[in-house]
This record gives C-alpha cells, structure tokens and sequence, in this order.
C-alpha cells in the first residue's frame, strides 16, 4: 500500500472549467451563458453556434474533463492522496453553484480550486475568480456554510504540463513527410486576447507590453522547442501565434493569426508547419475548429503540409502534475518549507493572486485572491 500523503488543511479538489453543451438544443442556452450581460441577439448566437452544430452540438470539453477525472482520481488513489475530486463548470452543467453546494452539504470545508487554464490573464484566472466569488455568495443567501477556496497556482511550466507537449510535438514532427520534416516550423498557439487585458495580466510588477500572459506562453514555447532540439538533433524556427479572437474589429487583440502566420510561412518558403496548442488543456472546441477544421484548412489551400500536435488532456504526467501542486500548497498552508516545481526562467508562480494581479474591466469581487472578500 501507498504511503498516505497529507492534503490537510485541504479536504477537497474541485476541477473548475469552463462547460460545454452536450447536444444541438444546449448550443444557445449555453452561448447565452456565457455572453449573459452582452446583449448579443439569439439570431448572432445561431450563428456562432455553427462550430458546434458541425460536431453535433456536442463540446469535447465534457468528456475531457470526465477523463481528468478519472485520471486525478486514478492517481490520487494510487499514491495514497486521500482526496476527493468534485468537477463544476463557469457556463454548463454540472454548474459551479450546484457543485460547491454539494460539497457544502459533504462538509467539505477547504477547497482548492484547479482551473482548466495554465496561464495568468482575466479570462484566464480572475474571471474564474470571479465565478468562485458568485457562487459563495449564492450559498451564503441560501444559510450555507461556504468552504474556504484556494486556487493552485498557474502550472504552465510544471515539467508535468509540459512534457506532454514535447512529445506531442516530436510526434507530429515524426508525422511529416521525410523530405519537408527538418524544415518544419512550429506554430505555438493559444487563444488571443485583446492587448489591453495582455498588458495588464499577472502582478502589477509584470504588466506591459503583453503582461505575464505573454511572456509565460514565450517561455513554455522556449522549453518545448529547446527539449524538441534536444530530442531530434534539429533546431526548428518557431513562433507564438493566436487563435479564436472574437469581439469588436477595432479593438486590438494579440496577433498574427495562425491562419496569417500560415500564409505568411507559406510565402517565405516554409516546408511545413506544427500547431502546438500549448495554450489549450485539452481538444477541446476552439482546437477542433480554429486549429482542425479552419487552419487545416488553409493550409490545404496553401499547399503547406501541417500537423497538429496533442493537448496534454489526461496525461498521467499532469494528474501527477496536480498531486505535486495539492501537496505543494498543503504544506505551504501548514507553514512547511516547500521547494516549488518549475521549469525556465520565471520560475513557480504566486500561490495568492495580488490585489491588481489580472484585473476586471469593472471591478466585482473575486475569491480566492488577496483582495477575496472570502478569506
């Protein structure tokens, strides 16, 4: 038998994602979910939903984060972390709100919260933060004793995070035609933002030009092409380029787009290239349509061979990447001396987001944090 690891003061792990439907008649309530507040016509959700009637309605996300799940709970089981792992999302069932008031009901009394997003930004952590805050307040209003929530800290260069990419991506490479596989390029990849919540993502200390959340994909770019050139005997050009901009035209977002950076490679004389969705957990629909379907696509067109390498989904090296993070922050909350584990250059993030750190267009209460008004 393992021997038993403590998560004390912790008696709980809740997966907080971001949902998806689960067939064509959720599409539009779960876009109206998630632009709730926008005003954004049904008839405009309609069409923004034709990504997901095109896979039947149906988000990956779901059954990707069931397969999390099991992979968390497989591990934990297996190296004697006696802790229970509960799974709410921000927009589809099963509902944050609902999730937290059935741990309330099994006592669960301090929660740490591992969000399905590596990397500091507003979308990708206060917004989180945000929901966390929503959701204590709704239990409070019904005369329930809320749990104490904590959120890991941002795990982009945990080695358990990025190994899998590495092989992901000499695994695409390996997938190339012969003749064009040293010339590859790699496109790193993730979900563009507008510049101005880039600039100002992570501590105060870190904002401008691009803020944390740049300089943390360039970083895990680096480390994953350096361990590719280790790997394979070839130093292969790269780039980090965005995908999945939406919003207003005249706002500026983080650029190029891949399918411009495609093109662009294509004209300068690029044999191929490798989309590595280094800024994505899982397949999950922006990297089945904007990657699988719509570059792919372009690249067709371009006559430019392309693969796409693996997300880190439920790799067994990130469900041991997430017991080594509880056990880290356990341990740091019971005043141990804790040796963090990271990759690069900017080394192990804050386990308490700063007042400042990621901030909202309009302020709202945000748990978990250092200005949490649920300490």
């Amino acid at each position: 038998m393992p021997d038993v690891l403590d998560a004390s003061p912790y008696d709980a792990l809740l997966l907080l994602s971001f949902g998806g439907p689960e067939g064509p008649d959720d599409v539009v309530p779960f876009l109206e979910n998630v632009t709730r507040g926008r005003g954004i016509p049904k008839e405009r959700l309609k069409e923004v939903g034709q990504h997901y009637f095109l896979f039947g309605g149906v988000s990956p996300i779901n059954d990707q984060n069931r397969a999390l799940l099991d992979a968390l709970r497989k591990d934990f089981a297996e190296h004697g972390l006696d802790l229970p792992v509960y799974w709410g999302n921000r927009n589809w069932a099963p509902y944050l709100t609902d999730t937290l008031r059935e741990m309330a009901g099994d006592g669960r009394r301090r929660v740490l919260v591992l969000a399905t997003s590596a990397y500091a930004s507003y979308s990708g952590c206060r917004q989180y933060r945000e929901n966390l805050a929503d959701a204590l307040a709704a239990l409070e209003s019904e005369g329930l004793e809320a749990p104490k929530v904590d959120k890991l800290r941002h795990y982009f260069n945990h080695p358990g995070f990025v190994e899998p990419m590495v092989d992901g991506v000499v695994r695409s490479l390996a997938e190339l035609p012969e003749e064009v596989r040293d010339g590859a390029h790699i496109a790193f990849c993730t979900h563009s933002i507008p510049t101005a919540s880039a600039d100002t993502s992570g501590p105060v200390e870190e904002h401008g030009d691009g803020g944390a959340y740049v300089r943390q994909h360039l970083d895990v770019a680096q480390l994953i092409a350096d361990a590719v050139r280790e790997r394979t005997g070839v130093d292969h050009p790269w780039q980090l380029v965005y995908q999945s901009r939406s919003g207003a035209p005249h706002i500026p977002w983080l650029e190029p787009d891949i399918c411009d950076h495609l093109e662009e490679r294509r004209a300068a004389g690029a044999p191929a290239v490798v989309m590595a969705p280094i800024g994505f957990v899982s397949d999950h629909m922006e990297v089945l349509y904007d990657l699988d379907t719509e570059a792919t696509a372009k690249a067709g067109e371009l006559g430019l061979p392309v693969r796409r390498s693996a997300t880190v989904g439920a790799d067994p090296r990130f469900a041991a990447a997430v017991r080594d993070l509880v056990l880290e922050r356990a341990g740091d909350e019971r005043g141990q001396e804790v040796t963090p584990c990271a990759l690069g250059r900017l080394g192990a993030s804050h386990n308490l987001c700063p007042v400042g750190c990621c901030p909202a267009r309009a302020p709202r209460p945000a748990a978990a944090g250092a200005d949490s008004p649920y300490a």
